[in-house]
């Protein structure tokens, strides 16, 4: 395309997308009646006030009376002021008639009398134009701060994706990082875009619609950008719900309309987020169908079926559940690729901390690999917060660049919350919470498989935490063993464990540690497979989302009761053996605990090699603590 035609395209793009918004406001007849009532309350009590109309035998009759001290006499009408039984004034007005006495009469009586030739179409235009002019520009203005909702009925079924023009974009590859593998997959679709008739040649279909997917935070919506930013191409974006509305055909209606835009556009990219809000599988749940929501997504089906992908129009959607998607949607055809923009590991995390620290200041001491190493799970927005939360503190303490301190103060803040010295406890209760914290960092260094201790400390922090035990993994891990998982239920069980054995009784603090604990044993039962009496089944059946951690709906059992009653007995049998060896542990240990507890109490906080200081500072024999673990790092 040259130079000039892309400039003039770009024009059009541009008063395309403005042309909607200055669109003039059309009333139905409902609000020319509610103007005519305003018009008519307006015209009766503030412009004409409180005027008695008398006959003009009683005016005469005033007249003779002395009651009337100024008359108006106008072409049809007599108007003027009389007074009143209670003595005020009030206003009168009568018919005029054919009488040759009244000026006698007026003059007889001494009363004030002028005449008035009265222009009708200046008493129209303050008596009705006006209001009627005024009330529309409220109207108007109401409208307007309603964020421009559009009046006409006809303009309901108007897409309101957003048009980007070809070099409006400024986002590319560049800017996006931690997701090598999505990149990859779509820098085919940049170049079909670019270059078409290189696929067409050899016969080759390009996919006609892909289907981001992955966590929320991932950056899936920055990638379609990026996509866009590459191939210079338009680029219409819009949410899942943009398209439902309260009236019937509405959505279809706009789909239609954003694929006749998209057509005219082409080469383009349609994106359409949280495309679950539109597509979300028909029949799931029968008694809360939505008519509405189903036509359209039967009319975006339709149109990804008849539409040439030739032309260069490619569809891009974007998900965190893509179970809960239409089969339809999902098809050969349709959204043909899947694109897994998953959670990045050790190496993408410092790739996104690069990008993020483009316009931040920050000090030469800052190690971004350990950063990455203590950011465990991270995905892009974490991670585009955390440096912000690292920047604001170096500003609160008047620094000109951000250190690796205000980088460890910022995790902390973003995974246990924020910290609250000011937080009155008892001396008591700071002494459960110290052994708490103590039992749990040193089951997690006397045990073998378990991940190494960052940090303790017994600072509350958050909505309830009131101290906690910060564990790092050494590398990441996508799979975890029995053996992992049983000394992953000591680490948790140990806090109430010390408990126990320091004061003789236990406390509330350790209903989180509980849950978990109770969690990790029913999934090593009812999913993993990993009871010896029930053998290799699994009896977890329920339709968990993929990238959300939210509860599963609930749904009905299909084993006996029991089964159920062996289930519950084997989850118990699992949490009592892991008690009765962090007990015998920590008893053998209970110098090494109290000295760790004592030093908490004093400094508040310890790091891991302080805790593995203190731990060698004890250690007078190895068998002392068992087996020493063997970590590789």
């Amino acid at each position: 395309m040259s130079p000039a035609k892309r400039k003039e395209k770009k024009i059009y793009l541009e008063l395309k997308d403005k042309g909607p918004q200055k669109t003039k406001k059309n009333f139905t007849f409902l609000y020319f009646i509610l103007a005519f009532l305003g018009i008519l309350i307006l015209n009766t009590y503030l412009f004409t006030g409180e005027v008695k109309n008398i006959p003009y035998s009683e005016f005469k009759s005033l007249i003779s009376e002395g009651k009337i001290s100024e008359v108006i006499i106008n072409t049809e009408t007599i108007q003027g002021t009389y007074l009143k039984e209670d003595g005020t004034k009030g206003k009168f007005m009568t018919s005029r008639v054919d009488d040759s006495e009244l000026v006698k009469d007026l003059m007889k009586h001494n009363i004030k009398f002028t005449g008035r030739h009265e222009n009708k179409l200046v008493k129209a235009f303050f008596s009705w134009v006006l209001p009627f002019i005024i009330i529309i520009l409220i109207w108007n203005f109401l409208f307007r701060r309603m964020g421009g909702a559009p009046t006409s009925v006809l303009s309901f079924g108007k897409s309101r994706g957003k048009i980007y023009g070809e070099d409006e974009i400024k986002i590319t590859f560049n800017d996006v990082a931690g997701c090598d593998e999505a990149k990859e997959e779509l820098k085919e679709i940049i170049e079909f875009l670019r270059n078409p008739s290189k696929f067409l040649e050899l016969g080759a279909r390009i996919p006609k619609g892909i289907l981001l997917v992955g966590p929320p935070g991932t950056g899936k919506t920055l990638l379609a950008k990026a996509v866009a930013g590459e191939a210079k191409v338009p680029f219409f974006s819009m949410s899942g719900s943009d398209f439902v509305e309260m009236f019937v055909g509405v959505g279809a209606a706009r789909v239609r309309d954003l694929f006749a835009q998209a057509q005219e556009k082409a080469p383009c990219i349609i994106f359409i987020d949280e495309l679950d809000a539109l597509g979300k599988a028909r029949g799931l749940n029968p008694l809360s169908s939505h008519d509405e929501r189903e036509q359209t997504l039967n009319q975006l089906l339709a149109e990804m079926d008849g539409f040439d992908t030739k032309k260069g129009v490619i569809i891009m959607g974007a998900t965190n559940r893509p179970e809960i998607l239409d089969p339809a949607l999902l098809r050969p055809g349709r959204f043909d690729r899947h694109i897994l923009v998953d959670r990045p590991d050790i190496k993408g995390r410092e790739e996104i901390l690069k990008v993020h620290i483009k316009n931040v200041k920050v000090d030469k001491s800052v190690d971004l690999k350990v950063i990455a190493a203590r950011t465990p799970g991270f995905v892009g927005a974490d991670l585009a917060n955390l440096v912000n939360e690292a920047a604001l503190l170096a500003a609160r303490k008047g620094k000109n660049r951000v250190g690796m301190e205000e980088f460890e103060e910022a995790i902390d803040r973003v995974v246990a919350g924020l910290e609250k010295k000011r937080r009155v406890m008892s001396r008591k209760e700071k002494e459960i919470v110290a052994y708490h914290e103590a039992g749990h960092a040193l089951m997690a260094e006397l045990l073998e498989t378990t991940d190494p201790v960052h940090k303790i400390s017994i600072i509350p922090r958050g909505i309830a935490a009131l101290g906690y035990t910060l564990q790092l993994p050494t590398e990441d891990r996508y799979l975890m063993t029995k053996k992992e998982l049983l000394d992953r239920l000591c680490v948790l069980l140990a806090g109430r464990v010390a408990e126990e054995i320091v004061f003789g009784e236990i406390s509330t603090g350790a209903q989180n540690d509980l849950a978990r604990a109770t969690d990790i044993a029913k999934s090593m039962v009812k999913e993993y497979g990993m009871s010896e009496k029930l053998g290799y089944v699994t009896f977890e059946r329920e339709r968990k989302p993929l990238f959300l951690d939210v509860a599963p709906n609930f749904s009905g059992k299909d084993y006996s009761e029991e089964t159920a009653r062996e289930i519950d007995n084997e989850i118990k049998r699992l949490i009592n053996e892991a008690y009765e060896k962090v007990k015998k542990l920590l008893i053998q240990n209970k110098d090494v605990l109290e000295k760790v507890a004592n030093t908490l109490l004093e400094k508040e906080t310890l790091d891991g090699n302080e805790l593995r200081a203190l731990i060698r500072g004890e250690e007078d024999d190895k068998s002392k603590f068992g087996e020493a673990p063997n970590r590789s790092n």
